[in-house]
């Protein structure tokens, strides 16, 4: 049976439908279904994901039936709006347009008004009976055109229109007459012909096949590609071409174009939320030329424009009918554009609406309350990597600002950083580790890379249903936009704010995406806290996983913190961590540098009350929780001064020569610490460093349980374990000094002895290994280092070149390797669970806060997972949805 490529749409049929979305993308697939469901939808059709998969594996060229079968239903659409795509008198016009089975917000191509050329505008002109109004789309047609299909440069083509606005002294495009339409179509062909050296197309047919290879194209370019990577979307996908009937929004004041969310993308608040323009084509909406007004009333503020429920009141009554049809059918929240053709609606796409994760949370729990969707819906609905946008600070509320603009609050959150004028500047300075705020007049596809980059962005010019807009919500980027308020001067590198003050590239400023306004200077700020739709959504996210989630934390304010966010226990405790604070390294040098067992030991007593005290604050904040204490890891040379200035105070503090210090500063230098005299290895060479260390932890128990009376079960982990030996020793050294705690305090407490699998050997031999340990804890940062040869901290000189040119997918110390290191992890629990069935395995590297990493933990059986604090809530939601996928 031949392959179908195309499917139609229109007049209450359609061929596909919105589970056809891998197929038709997402485009494609909800306008079939609108129109099955009787919206006013126009006539149209989809070529399939499929044919832009063949396209590029057959050097761009299109399957052998294609063009029949797009011909066979340009004549069903023809045959539908009484219309002839190319007749001279009754012209059809067409759009074409991408559809990506995710939604890619601007990424790729769209061409409007296609099939006009200097006959067929004639048609237009009969039809409208509107000379300005025909003239007007074709020199949108050719603009559009020029640009996306023959690689114009489109700012050529802008400054001609520019400058015939300067000569007629007028400022809108509204202005201009159907004269002076008509000139510019021909100066516009004429630029096209003198840069290029080839004619605009004056065949419909050309033109519609330069379209759709075009958007094939615009799948493979920088803009797309550069989105998909920081979405997760893979290459492979492909895009879909809709091909649809045009309808206007430019015919006169009884036409309007829009865009509307059924509910606040930015706070999820259930009101009918969006922008349109009388007058106006659908890119006029989303480009920021003309200020847009809203869809309605419902957020009037003083000096708004008349909203679309006074202007048009019927067109605006059909559209909540429509809004309320689209949430009841698809049970979610949509962004839906429409146009108005002389008073007549028409619906030109619906999808499930980008929105913040404060909106994610809000619409998700209001849903349940609403009874459309269930409860597991809505743990499905928040994705975990938008929680990151709620976790971190906002503005300190009583902290002084000075406020010197106000624009749209397009995207909630606060940011601080240097202004930067330019998307590659923005980026380039965010690589040195400095954090920017990128402005711009208004924002462009071709900006994506900067705004990722960026903590914040701030437009001169756009609505809340702008460019910037949309993709920084979608990034969970705070965007303060259509800042009227200020005047951007890219040539002096600077702006210029509504009280005169001027702010140049360099200077810090503010934004709060969720007020709109721009600060002065870097604004402090306040940490997050959960409550409200937040506690809802995270205590229906823990009914329904199975997989447990700690913290690693190395202080009691950590722990705290961890606790607040619904940490389940201490996953790691990084001891080395508390040698580092002032009030210590002194008695950690002199350790080090002792020149025999008395000398070690002597500094080891002044260590044992301040590592007591630490653990005690642990215990106390994770009261009744497992704490998992990571005994000393790091080589000891990284305790050691490294400068000559502080060789010598410390060579004079100790009362030894600079030069005798110096020597044993270079002996104990390794070149490769990570593969070195660390970990176990200190362990087995310096019993005494760990016996202080569990003397320590157990000493801290066992006076908490019988001062406080609560329960404490330490997990003491012995780090770097590569021979099961080395486990055996130091665990009967461990136990030996825990009985002896026990003993003294006459107090009898559980407690584990376990290691960490942080090299390749140990998960080979781990069921040797389980002999001894009672839990293993995958140290993930270090079994990626040993599995695949990489230095963490040396990597990042070359790896975004891997990551960039498609040598690995993925960072693999961002997310797991699951096909290497991720394989050592499982081979490793299934070795340790045959030895020892009751084994407790968990991770505690920071993949225990990437959601992929923790639905692939899930799915091989680990207890638990460990991240750092602010990454908690994100585990949680990410281990309900590797418990309710599976079980869908």
């Amino acid at each position: 049976m031949a392959s179908k490529y195309v499917y139609f749409f229109g007049a209450g049929k359609a061929d596909g439908n919105a589970k056809m979305k891998e197929l038709l993308g997402g485009k494609g697939a909800n306008l079939a279904e609108m129109t099955a469901i009787g919206l006013p939808v126009p006539a149209g059709f989809t070529i399939t994901t499929e044919v832009c998969t063949e396209y590029y594996e057959n050097n761009r060229n299109y399957p052998a039936d294609l063009k029949a079968e797009v011909a066979a239903n340009l004549a069903r659409v023809e045959d539908l709006m009484g219309k002839k795509f190319g007749d001279a008198k009754n012209p059809l016009l067409v759009s074409v347009r991408s559809g990506a089975r995710a939604s890619m917000p601007g990424m790729m191509d769209t061409i409007l008004n296609l099939g006009l050329n200097d006959t067929t505008v004639q048609g237009i002109i009969a039809q409208s009976g509107d000379e300005r109004f025909a003239y007007d789309a074709y020199r949108r047609f050719v603009q559009m055109y020029s640009d996306v299909v023959m690689g114009m440069d489109k700012e050529e083509l802008e400054h001609l229109l520019e400058r015939k606005k300067e000569a007629k002294g007028v400022h809108l495009d509204t202005d201009l007459t159907a004269e002076d339409w008509k000139e510019l179509v021909a100066k516009f062909k004429a630029k096209v012909q003198e840069r290029l050296g080839v004619a605009f197309p004056e065949d419909p047919e050309e033109q519609l096949w330069g379209a759709i290879g075009a958007v094939f194209g615009s799948w493979m370019n920088q803009r797309a590609i550069t989105y998909r990577k920081l979405n997760g979307i893979p290459a492979d996908w492909g895009t879909a071409v809709n091909v649809q009937s045009m309808v206007f929004g430019n015919m006169g004041n009884d036409c309007a174009t829009g865009v509307a969310f059924t509910r606040d993308p930015s706070t999820g608040e259930n009101y009918f939320y969006g922008e349109y323009l009388v007058n106006a084509q659908g890119e006029d909406v989303v480009a920021g030329i003309r200020t847009p007004q809203p869809i309605n009333r419902a957020k009037y503020k003083p000096g708004d424009l008349p909203s679309m429920e006074e202007v048009l009141p019927e067109c605006y009554a059909q559209l909540v009918k429509i809004r309320s049809i689209l949430e009841k059918h698809y049970q979610d929240m949509q962004d839906i554009e429409f146009t108005i053709e002389k008073g007549t609606l028409y619906m030109l796409q619906c999808r499930s609406g980008k929105r913040t994760a404060r909106a994610a949370i809000k619409i998700a729990v209001d849903m349940v309350k609403e009874g459309l969707i269930t409860e597991q819906t809505a743990v499905l609905r928040v994705a975990p990597s938008q929680l990151d946008q709620l976790l971190h600070p906002s503005l300190d509320p009583n902290a002084p600002k000075t406020v010197i603009a106000k624009g749209l609050p397009a995207s909630p959150g606060a940011a601080s950083g240097t202004v930067v004028f330019t998307a590659d500047e923005a980026e380039s300075q965010a690589k040195l580790g400095n954090k920017v705020i990128l402005v711009r007049v208004e924002t462009s596809p071709e900006d994506i890379h900067g705004m990722h980059a960026a903590q914040g962005i701030l437009t001169a010019r756009g609505g809340m249903t702008s460019h910037a807009a949309v993709v920084a919500r979608g990034m969970g980027k705070c965007c303060v936009a259509g800042c009227g308020d200020i005047k951007v001067d890219y040539a002096g590198g600077r702006f210029v704010a509504k009280n005169g003050q001027t702010i140049s590239k360099g200077d810090v400023i503010t934004l709060d995406g969720s007020t709109g306004e721009v600060m002065l200077g870097a604004v402090p700020t306040v940490s997050a806290g959960m409550s409200g739709d937040f506690a809802q959504i995270m205590e229906w996210v823990d009914k329904f996983r199975r997989l447990k989630v700690r913290a690693n934390a190395d202080t009691p304010h950590d722990a705290r913190t961890a606790r607040e966010f619904g940490a389940e226990g201490i996953g790691l405790c990084r001891t080395e961590h508390m040698f580092f604070e002032a009030d210590r390294i002194a008695a950690v040098r002199e350790m080090i540098l002792a020149a025999d067992l008395e000398g070690r030991k002597k500094a080891l007593a002044k260590i044992l009350p301040m590592q007591k005290g630490d653990f005690k604050g642990l215990f106390r904040e994770m009261k009744g929780l497992p704490v998992t204490i990571r005994l000393l890891d790091p080589p000891l040379h990284e305790f050691l001064p490294q400068e000559e200035k502080d060789i010598q105070a410390l060579a004079q503090t100790m009362g030894v020569s600079a030069e005798t210090l110096r020597h044993k500063v270079e002996f104990l230098h390794e070149f490769n610490p990570m593969l070195g005299h660390r970990g176990c290895r200190l362990g087995v060479t310096f019993p005494e460093i760990y016996d202080m260390q569990v003397q320590a932890i157990m000493e801290a128990a066992c006076e908490l349980v019988k001062e406080e009376g609560f329960d404490i079960v330490p997990e003491i982990m012995i780090p770097l374990v590569s021979v099961t030996k080395e486990l055996g020793i130091l665990k009967a050294q461990a136990i030996e000094v825990c009985e002896d705690v026990m003993q003294r305090f006459g107090v009898k407490i559980k407690y584990l002895i376990g290691t960490m699998i942080e090299l390749p050997r140990a998960a080979l031999t781990a069921d040797k290994i389980a002999v001894e340990a009672e839990f293993f804890s995958f140290g993930t940062n270090d079994l990626t280092q040993t599995t695949f040869g990489l230095s963490r901290d040396d990597a990042g000189k070359f790896l975004p070149f891997y990551v960039e040119n498609g040598l690995m997918d993925e960072d693999p110390f961002v997310t797991l390797d699951q096909c290497g290191v991720g394989q050592l992890v499982k081979m490793g629990c299934q070795k340790g669970r045959q030895t020892r069935p009751e084994i407790k395995l968990g991770i505690c590297g920071e993949h225990g806060g990437d959601p992929a990493s923790v639905i692939f933990c899930d799915s091989i059986g680990l207890d638990y997972v460990s991240c750092s604090p602010f990454r908690v809530p994100i585990a949680r939601l990410a281990a309900a949805h590797a418990t309710l996928n599976k079980s869908a």
